[in-house]
């Protein structure tokens, strides 16, 4: 599993420390354009593109959505055990607080498919189900860090990018509409290069000092993500008896480190970029040490 780990981080770290390289070649003020770019088109065409690659069976809302949603709530419910620790700007609070929901989409794919006992078809379906209320969650927080009214904080997270992207992604994956190549393929592109910017532009917003430390507020956030979360999908299977081949997808979804577009989110809101960015590299760095422990974890279960 150590070189499936390889593979699928060393891109990662690489681009983040390219990031920080170049920092001072770009201003501030265009570091912030890319944030922006990536905010409005890059990442809403990653968020489509990723719901909407696959078929998605109606039949397994019933199955797969209850479980999915219920590991994103938990994130949300125990990343605010960190509250008291954090910033004292909500908004730069929330911008950090996604960090224990968000899940690394494209690493996911990676891992999944190393593993003999998980279907990737499942997969798709997890995030496809998953995406939406990760955004949800996410948006609803940072609007009404803007101290939004309840009427003004609705449309910015019915108008959100990613949620729009999302929510059109999995109508796309439930309907099972072919969309015309010559249509698609551009969209692919900017998908294609969301990812890139994403860390690039991380590498250049990151606090590198704070990098190695956590503190009690990313040290919650960090725990709860990358073992609090698989643990107690792990608990609940063994409780259960289940080996349903949803268990090692759930497992190694629910170990995933956060998301790049977590900074993303936080920069289009205007929140603590720095210190989202601490957090998607930290959750990334350490994920390397614990998801090789859960990639073992989830092959037992699917196969007691």
């Amino acid at each position: 599993m150590l070189p499936i780990l390889v593979t699928g981080l060393l891109p990662v770290i690489l681009l983040v420390l390219l990031g920080g390289l170049v920092r001072n070649r770009l201003s501030e003020n265009a570091w912030a354009g890319l944030d922006r770019l990536n905010f409005e088109i890059l990442f809403p065409a990653l968020i489509f593109t990723a719901a909407a690659s696959r078929p998605i069976e109606p039949a397994s809302l019933l199955l797969v959505g209850p479980l999915v949603w219920s590991v994103l709530a938990l994130g949300l419910a125990l990343g605010w055990l960190a509250r008291p620790f954090g910033p004292e700007k909500f908004l730069d609070f929330a911008g950090c607080w996604q960090a224990a929901w968000r899940f690394n989409t494209a690493l996911g794919f990676v891992l999944v498919q190393a593993l003999p006992s998980a279907d990737i078809g499942m997969y798709s379906v997890t995030i496809g189900l998953g995406i939406p209320l990760a955004n949800i969650f996410a948006v609803s927080a940072l609007s009404r860090g803007t101290g939004l009214t309840a009427g003004a904080m609705l449309r910015r997270v019915a108008l959100n990018p990613f949620l729009l992207a999302s929510l059109a992604g999995v109508a796309v994956g439930l309907t099972g509409l072919k969309i015309p190549q010559p249509v698609l393929a551009p969209v692919t592109l900017l998908a294609e290069a969301a990812i890139p910017v994403a860390l690039i532009s991380i590498g250049a917003t990151l606090n590198w000092r704070a990098l190695g430390r956590l503190d009690r507020f990313t040290g919650v956030l960090v725990t709860t993500k990358l073992v609090i979360l698989p643990l107690t999908v792990t608990l609940i299977a063994l409780a259960l008896g289940s080996s349903a081949p949803i268990v090692p997808v759930l497992v190694v979804f629910a170990a995933l480190p956060t998301a790049s577009a977590a900074h993303v989110l936080a920069a289009g809101f205007g929140a603590d970029r720095k210190l989202a960015a601490t957090l998607i590299a930290q959750t990334t760095i350490l994920s390397a040490a614990t998801l090789p422990i859960w990639m073992t974890v989830a092959e037992w279960l699917a196969n007691r």
